[in-house]
C-alpha cells in the first residue's frame, strides 16, 4: 500500500460526499451541506474543519476563467535537462516560479519536465520560452500548442475511481 495513503487522516463515505461537494462548489453554505447529507450543520463545520486541520482541504479558491483575461494560447512544452544532483527539485521550483507556467510536471520517460503555460499571444509566448532556456541545466524544449480545450471539473474526490474510493475508506481501519 502506498505510504501517502497510510498517512491520511481517516475518512468515512461522510468525509468523502463533503469533499464531492465542497470541489463542486467551494461557497456552498453550512446550511447546504447540512440539509443535503443530512447532518448537523455543526457536525458538518467540525468535519470541514478536521479535513483542514488533517491537510487534505489544502485551500478554499474561486476557478479564474482564463479566457477572461484573454489567456487563449495554451502550450504543453516538454523540457530537457542535464542530469545532476538534485536538478529536479531545483529546475522545477524555477520552472514554476515563471510568470504564465500554469502547471509543473516532473516525468519519466523521453522528457524530464512537461510545463503547461498560457499566455495572451506569441510573442509572450516566445519570451517564456526565453526565459525557460535560461535557466541553467536546461538543454532543450519542444512545444505543442492546443487547439482546443475539453472542459474537466479537476475535481479529486468526485472523480475517484470505485477501486481508489475502496483503498481510502479500507485503509482506515489499518
Amino acid at each position: 500500500m502506498n505510504d501517502a495513503l497510510r498517512a491520511a487522516p481517516k475518512l468515512d463515505e461522510t468525509d468523502l460526499a463533503i469533499l464531492e461537494k465542497v470541489e463542486s462548489d467551494f461557497d456552498v453554505s453550512l446550511e447546504t451541506l447540512a440539509e443535503e447529507l443530512d447532518l448537523s450543520k455543526s457536525a458538518v463545520h467540525y468535519r470541514l474543519n478536521k479535513l483542514k486541520d488533517s491537510g487534505v482541504i489544502t485551500s478554499v479558491t474561486a476557478d479564474v476563467d482564463p479566457l477572461a483575461l484573454g489567456l487563449e494560447m495554451v502550450a504543453i512544452t516538454d523540457v530537457s535537462v542535464t542530469h545532476e544532483r538534485g536538478y529536479s527539485d531545483d529546475i522545477g521550483e524555477k520552472l514554476t516560479a515563471l510568470d504564465g507556467v500554469e502547471q509543473v510536471y516532473y516525468t519519466m520517460g523521453d522528457v524530464d519536465f512537461v510545463v503547461i503555460s498560457r499566455v495572451q499571444s506569441r510573442d509572450q509566448l516566445n519570451d517564456l520560452i526565453d526565459r525557460m532556456v535560461a535557466i541553467d541545466g536546461i538543454n532543450e524544449t519542444s512545444s505543442r500548442f492546443v487547439m482546443q480545450e475539453f472542459e474537466t471539473d479537476r475535481q479529486v474526490a468526485a472523480t475517484l475511481s470505485d477501486e481508489a474510493r475502496d483503498v481510502i475508506l479500507d485503509s482506515q481501519g489499518d
